[in-house]
């Protein structure tokens, strides 16, 4: 604001007001200093800032649960998973005594031993001078058996264990192995495992009627990066690029696919994007709508003199991002789908979604300096509440009536206007995203955060806490698979224990079908 001629004449209201706009400025600017300092900590690798509480508008929305009337009943009884071994124990009795049956005694035990078997091939010569060698058994792929695959890689992954420590645990217990071996067997001839979990991905986002979306920091060969989380209740996927904007989120959400697709689609998405009209016809009249990679899309941009075009926004960025998006349609991947996110930008894609204890936060968060500023904060902040548990009520039992007044009653809280100056432009911020905020009126079967993707990414971070980063590519790629896979079969019910020991072809072990097939199952409309 411009400064005032003289202080003096300015009556007690005025310099209250300016004293409260200042107050104001002065928050914006700290909480800008504090962004700044916590970007310069991890570009320095320093601890950053600490995390401020959640707001706990979820859990204080929820009704209690019923009080139990009766007595909570014990655990019942154990079943083992295994086969029962029984072993008769005897004892000294004296003479005359009688047998009365057998007292069972459930012991379960765990057996880690370490094994080596030489196989002695059988080489035989032919007549005709070719080299018969007889076969390996099923499951042995190189001097490393299945069951200590298995065990590397449960033990790295979901163990979240560090190289050192799994290099000595597997040591002590007779393993003669070395480190690269053992990064050998974490990272190589993997691609059926990668191949699986971009299945995965693939089967999502053609079934799912909504995916929640994340991303966090990651390291890699040296560099800061960051990996994109996309998921629901049934699958989950990771992916770790070096950047998150826009176009990696496109990129990502075509589960592996290179081509650039100019449809329906990508011309919407130009015209939302706001570039002219003029430039959306050079690409309709051009005869080639599909391109197979990036380098034939760039030499079609080149012909058409996209690159010396000076225009805002970028038309060769628009028009990429919409290529992208026309290839993820025209795979039919998210065609009836809403991505839910916690308004970071790259994220609002096609029907969009929002948080709602992302947008709360906000609230939650804001710099008072008075009485007053405090009462309307929770002012404020008890009308959201009240809300969002409304908003719960109408997932249950969703009519159009419940819809049209439920959209007037976020009008007027949104529109108040509180005497906090802050307060209020946030709450017209947070107006502005009524479409995305509400879309559960729309679709009352998405969920009204992104809480699932949260604890989904928490994987990844307590990864990147033991281990720092990776240095290799493949190293990066099967750390973010085997964790898509792991967080994925924890959702679907089964144990990544069983679904190695069925991929390695570990004697006895269950046949689990890919992990694909189960989600399209979960997923499928009925």
């Amino acid at each position: 604001m411009p400064p005032p001629a003289t202080l003096s004449a300015l009556t007690r209201p005025e310099l209250e007001a300016l004293l409260v706009g200042l107050f104001g400025e002065v928050a914006t600017l700290k909480q800008s200093v504090a962004e700044l300092r916590e970007e310069i900590a991890r570009l320095k690798g320093l601890k950053g800032r600490p995390n401020i509480k959640p707001s706990g508008m979820e859990k204080g929305t929820t009704p209690p649960k019923p009080q139990q009337q009766r007595k909570q009943p014990g655990r019942g009884k154990v079943t083992p998973r295994v086969e029962v071994e029984e072993e008769v124990l005897r004892v000294e009795i004296p003479p005359g005594s009688i047998f009365k049956g057998h007292e069972p005694f459930l012991v379960q035990d765990l057996v880690i031993s370490a094994k080596a078997t030489c196989y002695l091939r059988e080489r035989w010569i032919t007549p005709d001078s070719r080299t018969i060698l007889a076969p390996l058994p099923q499951g042995i792929d190189g001097h490393f058996g299945p069951e200590l695959r298995r065990f590397v890689l449960v033990q790295y992954h979901q163990g979240q264990s560090t190289m050192p420590r799994l290099l000595a645990l597997v040591r002590s217990v007779g393993v003669s192995i070395s480190k690269r071996q053992l990064v050998r067997l974490l990272n190589k001839n993997h691609d059926g495992l990668i191949a699986e979990a971009q299945d995965v991905l693939r089967a999502g986002l053609e079934t799912s009627p909504w995916v929640s979306v994340d991303d966090t920091g990651a390291r890699h060969a040296g560099q800061n990066g960051f990996c994109t989380q996309i998921g629901n209740e049934w699958f989950t996927w990771f992916r770790t690029r070096s950047s998150k904007s826009r176009l990696n989120f496109l990129d990502l959400l075509r589960a592996g696919h290179t081509d650039y697709v100019l449809n329906d689609a990508a011309y919407g998405y130009m015209r939302n994007q706001g570039l002219p009209a003029a430039t959306i016809a050079c690409l309709k009249a051009e005869p080639e709508t599909r391109f197979s990679d990036q380098t034939a899309w760039q030499a079609h941009l080149d012909r058409l003199g996209f690159n010396a075009l000076k225009l805002t926004p970028d038309p060769v960025r628009v028009a990429t991002e919409a290529a992208l998006w026309g290839s993820v349609q025209a795979h039919e991947f998210l065609c009836d789908a809403v991505v839910l996110s916690d308004d970071a930008g790259q994220f609002n894609i096609g029907r969009h979604a929002l948080c709602w204890v992302h947008a709360e936060r906000l609230v939650h968060k804001l710099d008072t300096f008075n009485d007053q500023h405090r009462a309307a904060q929770t002012r404020v902040r008890g009308l959201i509440w009240d809300f969002y548990a409304d908003l719960k009520a109408y997932q249950l039992k969703p009519g159009k009536r419940r819809a049209v007044g439920l959209g007037a009653r976020f009008d007027r809280i949104f529109l108040r206007r509180t005497g906090f100056v802050t307060l209020d432009r946030l709450l017209a911020r947070l107006h502005a995203n009524k479409a995305e905020l509400l879309k559960v009126l729309e679709r009352p079967e998405i969920p009204l955060h992104t809480n699932g993707s949260e604890n989904d990414i928490r994987c990844h971070v307590t990864r990147r806490k033991v281990s720092a980063g990776t240095r290799s590519d493949i190293g990066r790629d099967c750390r973010d698979a085997f964790l898509s896979l792991a967080k994925t079969c924890d959702k679907l019910g089964i144990a990544i224990w069983d679904y190695l020991g069925s991929r390695f072809k570990v004697v006895g072990a269950a046949i689990i079908q890919p992990l694909d097939h189960y989600v399209r199952a979960r997923l499928r409309p009925a």
